[in-house]
């Protein structure tokens, strides 16, 4: 790779387990990168996501260190220093101080939140809701298919399927889901052991139960307000509890694509 192709920056909007695999494997290419958030993030597979930094001020995946920064000299230093600088700015304010050559919508909200093909020279969308040649200049498919991590040159990503990518068989019931809108609460940690029956959770006090033996492998932060239907957390009947802070091989085939798109535009 050149110095100056390893030098350009990518800003990635959103921090959840996606994003940060994208912004992982990106940093290991030695890209600039710098990630944008929300005030109050809400993933749930946090063992893998940069997000956590938000809250915590630092979070480490594989070996890749995110750190929450306040100003632009800030995030100059980070790079230095060979680590991803995560800013809480839901409104990509930032992309005018660091003028990024690429910008990545990783938000996965199944919907533009107001990403444009103006927002710099390569902009790139993951999963449904964007349209390559329209609102971005390209799209990575993120649907668990036979064209996972495809790049899109024009046209969108396949419509989300809404099931969970199995694990020894199982989908749906891996899923804890809130039944009803209030504030979820939980004393678990995530790589902890449960039982089929056992409660995890519970929101506006109502309990929340697992499914299946197995453990914990995502689970949101506890005293967060959520909304019926909200995704609180997965259970992984294999019990690898390393599996927990590894990026899946989903994600990996996700920021392969992004990669790839990024190398098509500049990589001449």
């Amino acid at each position: 790779m050149s110095a100056e192709l390893s030098r350009l920056v990518v800003l990635i909007r959103g921090g959840g387990e996606v994003a940060s695999g994208v912004a992982h494997k990106l940093a290991c290419a030695r890209f600039r990168v710098c990630l944008t958030e929300t005030a109050e993030p809400l993933a749930v597979s946090r063992g893998v996501a940069f997000c956590e930094a938000i809250y915590d001020g630092e979070k480490e995946v594989e070996g890749i260190v995110a750190r929450r920064v306040e100003s632009a000299a800030e995030i100059h230093k980070l790079w230095r220093e060979g680590r991803i600088p995560i800013v809480v700015d839901p409104k990509k304010s930032v992309k005018k101080i660091l003028k990024p050559e690429v910008m990545v919508d990783a938000i996965m909200a199944k919907k533009n939140l107001g990403t444009k093909s103006s927002d710099a020279p390569l902009v790139i969308g993951l999963g449904p809701g964007f349209r390559a040649g329209k609102d971005v200049h390209l799209v990575v498919e993120t649907n668990n298919s036979e064209r996972l991590g495809r790049v899109i040159l024009e046209g969108e990503a396949e419509k989300d399927t809404g099931i969970p990518v199995a694990i020894g068989g199982l989908t749906h019931e891996r899923a804890l889901h809130a039944q009803q809108g209030g504030l979820f609460q939980t004393d678990k940690e995530i790589g902890e052991p449960v039982s089929a029956g056992e409660v995890v959770a519970s929101v506006a006090g109502q309990p929340v139960e697992a499914e299946i033996d197995g453990i914990i492998r995502a689970l949101l932060r506890s005293g967060t307000a959520v909304k019926k239907g909200t995704k609180l957390g997965e259970i992984d009947p294999s019990g690898n509890r390393e599996d927990c802070y590894t990026i899946r091989p989903r994600v990996r085939a996700i920021a392969g694509g992004v990669l790839e798109a990024i190398m098509m535009r500049y990589n001449v």
